[in-house]
């Protein structure tokens, strides 16, 4: 996936409307340490940093129609990912000269990765655009996240400080589970929300042979509060007194493995049922 992302971004680089000078350069992606001597004007984009963000998780399980026609799917959100590259720009030339050319090429890179808050799907490589991605790439450009340690970062690589760039683009990446088999829909049960007094509710639903049944007597516990309750005969469970906010359900049902789903708790959103997949 990352190869497809480098991919993309040399696509972009390559565009016919991007400036010339920065057309006309190499796209790297190689750690740029003592030994990265380009034997032409180089655009280096060094991939350093690789953290999930948080801020974008979503929990929301993905529902889809079943190929078939009959059920549906559920599939876990993809990971937002950020990507941040650390941009540098590289002339083959010398003395005075190869620094002008640089912080030339280095102010084009800045403009024109500026001209994308969000990735255009045309230039889309590979894994990030086959299967398309679920959102769109956002993609910022400025000073990278620890300038203060920058000094550090370029002594472990064994050359001389540069100025440079960092471009953070975020994937999604999709989750390796298998999706879950859910039965069609052929009962409709509305559960009212109470907003003078609310509680974190729902149900629980044991799927045999393609149908969902209430799970009577399966144990579900908030795990974060440290409470736990039995649901009811058509499988329904309640916790009053609980603040909005994300907690994680545990369901026990005997003979089954146990399952822990997270939800988000909020005052519009406060019906969530699990539902426990066919053995």
């Amino acid at each position: 996936m990352f190869q497809d992302l480098d991919a993309t971004l040399k696509a972009l680089l390559g565009d016919s409307l991007a400036p010339e000078e920065l057309r006309a350069a190499d796209v790297s992606f190689v750690t740029p340490d003592k030994d990265f001597k380009p034997a032409q004007d180089t655009v280096n984009l060094f991939l350093h940093d690789v953290q999930e963000n948080r801020a974008l998780r979503s929990q929301e399980p993905l529902v889809d129609r079943a190929a078939a026609g009959d059920g549906y799917t559920s599939r876990r959100p993809p990971m937002r990912v950020d990507c941040t590259y650390l941009a540098t720009a590289w002339s083959h030339k010398s003395g005075g000269v190869k620094a002008e050319d640089e912080h030339r090429l280095l102010g084009q890179l800045l403009l024109w990765l500026g001209r994308f808050p969000v990735i255009d799907e045309r230039f889309l490589q590979g894994g990030v655009a086959r299967p398309a991605q679920l959102h769109p790439l956002p993609a910022s450009v400025g000073q990278p996240r620890d300038s203060a340690g920058m000094g550090q970062f370029w002594t472990a690589l064994g050359v001389a400080p540069r100025p440079a760039l960092a471009l953070t683009v975020t994937l999604g990446l999709a989750s390796p589970e298998p999706p879950q088999q859910l039965p069609a829909v052929r009962d409709v049960l509305l559960d009212p929300s109470v907003l003078g007094r609310p509680a974190l509710r729902g149900r629980v639903l044991d799927v045999l042979d393609g149908a969902a049944r209430p799970a009577t007597g399966a144990r579900v516990s908030v795990v974060e509060a440290g409470r736990d309750t039995v649901a009811g005969r058509s499988g329904d469970f309640s916790f009053g007194s609980l603040d909005f906010g994300e907690y994680t359900l545990l369901v026990r049902l005997p003979g089954r493995p146990d399952l822990q789903t997270r939800v988000a708790y909020r005052s519009d959103h406060q019906v969530h049922n699990v539902v426990l997949p066919q053995p």
